[in-house]
């Protein structure tokens, strides 16, 4: 995917980059595939405010996807590429022999006519689903599943992809993209290759406008804020003063910076073998 830029005829203009969409083939989705998305407001059940700086945007359909990609053994053949508004990757179309239609997160390399399969003893090629156990070493994979049959949850954004690096003992080890190191279960399937739209980290948005079509809203910095509004606000100016040094908090006063969010005890660190900052944890 190329990324479209234009002349600078007006200040919402010079910095305006687009992608060119030329790896699309069907504008339309798949009707019995999509799900209107009832827009919150940012607002959960009793219309309070949990999440702020959002509101409006444009109308979406939520694409059903296959993420547990459980059709096993029946080959499928790509007959579109579709955008997604929801997410940043695009979409495959798929046809099953017996003509049953699903979505999947598109691959880079993965086009029109192509034909994927899921499952064990399916093809090692770039689209496939594949226990773990099957995939070659040091092969580009993505849609991960953490559980045996859960579905991919990990490694599905646009361009990213993860390095399966060993198998020992019915265990892979997995490099993530965030760098972090961590032991799967042969069992879990996984898609052989990166995923598509790679460019999309370039695409800037150039404007507020296109901010707003997202459903993104103002926000405003707590430092700027009256210090009844929030707790970093007030002073003389952008000030972080008030009786010594403020850390950055959240409204409510949640350190905002360098506060560690993880259970130290989480049941899940012991698949952890390396830190995505590079620390090294400790085996019991």
């Amino acid at each position: 995917m190329a990324v479209k830029s234009f002349r600078p005829l007006t200040p919402g203009r010079r910095f305006f980059t687009v992608a060119s969409f030329k790896d699309i083939t069907k504008r339309k989705p798949e009707k019995r595939l999509t799900v209107t998305r009832k827009k919150t407001g940012g607002r959960n059940c009793y219309g309070r405010i949990t999440a702020r700086a959002i509101g409006g945007g444009h109308k979406q359909k939520i694409r059903t996807v296959d993420f547990r990609r459980r059709k096993h053994g029946v080959e499928a053949v790509v007959i579109a590429i579709e955008y997604d508004p929801i997410r940043s990757a695009r979409l495959a179309l798929l046809r099953y022999e017996d003509g049953e239609k699903r979505y999947i997160v598109a691959p880079d390399g993965l086009g029109v006519d192509d034909r994927v399969m899921s499952g064990p003893g399916a093809p090692k090629r770039v689209g496939c689903a594949l226990p773990l156990a099957e995939i070659p070493v040091s092969s580009s994979i993505h849609g991960i599943e953490l559980m045996p049959g859960k579905g991919g949850q990990l490694v599905r954004s646009a361009g990213t992809s993860a390095t399966l690096m060993s198998y020992d003992s019915g265990y892979a080890q997995i490099k993530l993209p965030s760098g972090e190191i961590r032991r799967f279960h042969g069992s879990c399937q996984a898609t052989i290759g990166a995923v598509g739209n790679s460019q999309h980290e370039n695409v800037m948005l150039g404007k507020a406008g296109r901010a707003r079509h997202r459903g993104r809203r103002p926000l405003t910095r707590g430092v700027s804020r009256n210090p009844v509004d929030h707790p970093n606000g007030g002073g003389q100016g952008q000030s972080k003063s008030g009786g010594g040094r403020q850390h950055l908090v959240s409204p409510w006063g949640l350190l905002a910076k360098g506060y560690k969010t993880r259970d130290k005890h989480k049941i899940s660190n012991r698949w952890i073998l390396v830190r995505r900052d590079g620390r090294t944890m400790k085996r019991k």
